[in-house]
């Protein structure tokens, strides 16, 4: 059974156990002419991601060569920290966490506040909403926008972009063209930010320094990429997937609503029982790789499967079961080792103030529609539902 295909798009548990319990490591067929490796299970999970001979640099490998997309392009796109192993790796967070710091997360509560209250207002005198187009897919773009100091104009382009370039895991057919598009606009952003600079996240990435070294024009470019997709496409699915799950464990909503205190470790539920990112980026195999008695050769593509680790019964007592409570929840949504995303306390702090906002406006929230009938986006990079109707009053 394919973890890719329509059937574990829509229910990927069942597919995630059957392959966890027959091999650690499974060549998988993602296109007809390219294959990758799938790990599974949650301790090589979390080895893998570490692992030094995994490396994210897969420059010339036929998943970057592969799809028509001219060097410069990939350059635009591919020079950011989560494309790259040690020492480049390090040099690239190291002058990126020197601007992105837990203060200025920090101090984006009031403005995250500022635009879920402005989104949750719109609903009044509605009864039924998208909660995906209208709430999970505007306060994290919102707010990535906000903080890199995009427009307010120009952030409908970006959902058009994001989503057809996340679509296909190979970034093949229309994808190039909403690269293309998307990797202008943000060379042009950044000619701007440095000619006129703000208070911005964007505007200090253009000027952070370490002992004199600067971000490369593509370095900046491909940054603003991943903060911009992966920013805020991940929140997008926390907020939609655990809305989900509150519905359709109804029992467990109102345990939420009686005691506010469970919201933060129902975050941390939510991200492992449908954890927003499928798999991870791809890493490519240095040397051959052993998990569990399967070897992964040299030159060979490897995911991990982010999702099917969180479901490991070694790991997680009982893992179909959705528990808001769970404690000492270990899950690897966010990564592990030195890719760690370093988005994760944003993620946090939206979801908080999401739920929380849910939680305070609409006590008669549920489902319009049978949940088992909701459409789940396509791919082998994100889990998350393509719309969410609801009823807010």
């Amino acid at each position: 059974m394919h973890p890719f295909g329509p059937e574990a798009t829509s229910a990927p548990h069942p597919v995630y156990a059957q392959l966890r319990e027959e091999a650690p490591a499974h060549e998988i067929q993602l296109t007809p002419t390219f294959t990758a490796w799938l790990i599974t299970r949650y301790d090589d999970a979390r080895r893998a991601l570490n692992d030094p001979r995994l490396s994210k640099n897969i420059a010339g490998t036929p998943i970057r060569t592969g799809g028509g997309w001219p060097d410069e392009l990939r350059a635009a796109m591919d020079s950011h920290m989560l494309s790259n192993d040690p020492p480049a790796h390090t040099r690239l967070r190291r002058l990126v966490s020197s601007v992105f710091t837990a203060r200025r997360i920090a101090d984006l509560r009031p403005d995250v506040q500022r635009i879920s209250d402005e989104l949750l207002d719109g609903f009044a005198g509605r009864d039924e909403v998208d909660l995906i187009g209208e709430y999970a897919f505007p306060l994290p773009l919102q707010v990535i926008c906000e903080l890199l100091g995009v427009p307010m104009d120009d952030r409908d382009s970006f959902r058009q972009w994001s989503n057809t370039i996340i679509a296909s895991a190979m970034a093949q057919g229309d994808a190039l063209a909403a690269a293309t598009s998307m990797n202008a606009y943000v060379r042009e952003l950044v000619e701007r930010k440095r000619a006129e600079p703000d208070a911005a996240l964007l505007s200090a990435l253009v000027s952070a320094a370490d002992e004199g070294d600067r971000l490369t024009e593509d370095e900046l470019t491909s940054l603003v990429f991943l903060l911009l997709l992966a920013g805020h496409e991940t929140t997008v699915n926390l907020i939609g997937n655990g809305v989900y799950l509150l519905l359709s464990h109804p029992e467990q909503l109102a345990r939420l609503r009686a005691d506010r205190k469970l919201v933060s470790p129902a975050i941390e539920e939510f991200l492992r029982y449908e954890s927003p990112v499928k798999t991870s980026t791809f890493r490519m195999a240095t040397e051959p790789v052993e998990f569990d008695g399967v070897t992964v050769p040299a030159g060979a593509i490897v995911m991990v499967s982010l999702l099917s680790a969180n479901h490991d019964p070694q790991v997680f007592a009982d893992p179909e079961r959705f528990d808001p409570a769970r404690a000492d929840n270990q899950h690897l949504a966010f990564g592990h080792g030195i890719h760690y995303c370093l988005g994760a306390p944003l993620a946090r702090l939206e979801g908080e103030i999401a739920f929380n906002g849910l939680l305070d406006r609409f006590p008669k929230l549920r489902a319009t529609q049978p949940l088992d009938e909701l459409i789940w986006r396509p791919g082998a990079l994100l889990r998350g539902l393509d719309r969410l109707p609801v009823m807010v009053n």
